[in-house]
């Protein structure tokens, strides 16, 4: 489907653009992409990938990974049946939810990507996406995260009254994407079109191909003997989990240590104000929970997260052309005018349901650019007021859906898939449901 999508963006930005006399534009729009692409996102994420696939190493070498796989294997085993229930990528992809949930971005885009290199090794199709595969993409572009972060900040810049308000709204807008993610994507994985053809048999003499470097061990394959967590090295890790309880409650509660807060978080309810601490420390505590478990546990951490850290510029390479591709194809569509050219065509349908045409534009946009969809959501709010019943539409639905044919890109490209399957249809279902049931569930609670 991603070939349709792709040719078609191209061919149209190049027709509406000659209709409208925009070529010049629609040329400039793919050059510039093409650069932003490289220069903006592949080369600073190759930083951003080395550090956290270096602590992901740790992590996996330690033992983590499997531990927190272990505990929620029920959960996962039923979203996942094709995955070993002892394999890493189970833990990889906790580990990617958690930072979405989070609003960890930075951390959750390495993870990700580390987690479908980890389901790559199970893959017998090498270039075709796995029902895992796709199943874990429709997680990511659901957007499942507990506070939108971005909007909430454009909505207390603008001089809202109450920014925080959109946060249980995106939350529940959030709840139904996912489940209509997931949804599509165990319904469309059983259609004929969709369905994976049998493996063919390999023969004798053909190796199987082996795991990248830096990638996690098969399950079952030797590794070192870890030290035992004995009652000296427990008090550490009790010392340091003591520290960032303490710190926890500087950061979201500082009036307990006869401190003010500051007048962002002081607006905010406990709850609001608990999660936002646990966002700002969780990065830190991890950077230094990771290794210190791993000192612990006997693992040479220095040489282990090197070696992790050597796939973060791979990773990023292998990504640029998948990159360049799709940002290239949005870029041109957006600067021929598509975008205003749809929102015209819905607008009479729209019109008679009900949805507000003015939030059309940042919903045909969210799955194509994120900066795009931010840009739009921002004029939203500077036309119509940050505490009107459009900006806070327009921000549950910034914070409940996702920019999907990026996060396909990314994640895919990194595993040179090729074949997507069934993967773009549930996300933009996924898309769909959040928009629908942001406006629906903002009526309700905003009137």
């Amino acid at each position: 489907m991603l070939n349709y999508i792709w040719i078609g963006l191209v061919v149209l930005a190049v027709l509406i653009g000659g209709w409208h006399g925009k070529l010049e534009a629609v040329s400039n729009a793919a050059f510039e992409r093409a650069e932003f692409s490289i220069m903006k996102l592949a080369l600073p994420l190759a930083g951003i990938m080395a550090l956290w696939l270096g602590i992901m190493r740790l992590a996996e070498r330690a033992g983590l990974i499997q531990l927190l796989a272990r505990a929620l294997r029920p959960v996962l085993r039923r979203l996942f049946p094709d995955v070993p229930a002892e394999h890493p990528a189970m833990g990889s992809m906790l580990m990617n939810m958690a930072a979405n949930i989070l609003g960890l971005v930075n951390a959750a885009t390495p993870l990700g990507i580390r987690a479908m290199k980890d389901l790559e090794t199970l893959n017998p199709r090498p270039g075709t996406a796995t029902n895992a595969m796709c199943t874990f993409l429709a997680i990511n572009t659901s957007s499942i995260q507990l506070i939108p972060a971005t909007a909430v900040g454009v909505l207390a810049v603008a001089g809202s009254t109450n920014p925080t308000a959109i946060i249980g709204t995106a939350f529940l807008a959030t709840i139904c994407s996912t489940i209509a993610g997931i949804t599509a994507v165990k319904l469309l994985e059983k259609l004929p079109g969709y369905r994976l053809p049998p493996v063919a048999a390999p023969a004798v003499d053909t190796p199987r191909p082996a795991a990248s470097e830096g990638s996690a061990p098969a399950p079952g394959a030797a590794a070192e003997p870890l030290a035992p967590l004995n009652w000296p090295r427990r008090i550490v890790l009790v010392m340091f989990l003591a520290f960032f309880a303490w710190a926890f409650l500087q950061v979201g509660y500082p009036e307990i240590f006869a401190r003010a807060a500051s007048a962002d978080w002081a607006r905010d309810n406990a709850l609001v104000r608990g999660v936002k601490a646990l966002s700002v420390l969780s990065i830190p505590c991890l950077l230094a929970f990771f290794p210190l478990y791993a000192a612990l546990r006997g693992v040479r951490v220095y040489e282990e997260f090197v070696e992790g850290a050597k796939e973060g510029f791979q990773v990023s390479v292998m990504i640029m052309p998948y990159l360049v591709a799709i940002l290239v194809a949005i870029g041109m569509f957006r600067a021929a005018g598509g975008i205003e050219l749809l929102t015209a065509a819905l607008k009479p349908v729209l019109d008679r349901v009900g949805f507000p045409t003015e939030l059309l534009p940042m919903c045909l946009v969210r799955p194509l650019s994120g900066s795009g969809t931010l840009g739009l959501f921002t004029d939203l709010v500077k036309e119509h007021g940050p505490d009107s019943l459009i900006a806070r539409m327009g921000g549950t639905i910034f914070g409940s859906t996702e920019t999907t044919f990026y996060v396909i890109a990314v994640y895919f490209g990194a595993v040179n898939v090729r074949r997507t399957r069934h993967a773009v249809p549930a996300g933009l279902f996924a898309d769909f449901v959040g928009i629908v049931a942001s406006v629906l569930i903002c009526r309700v609670v905003f009137g």
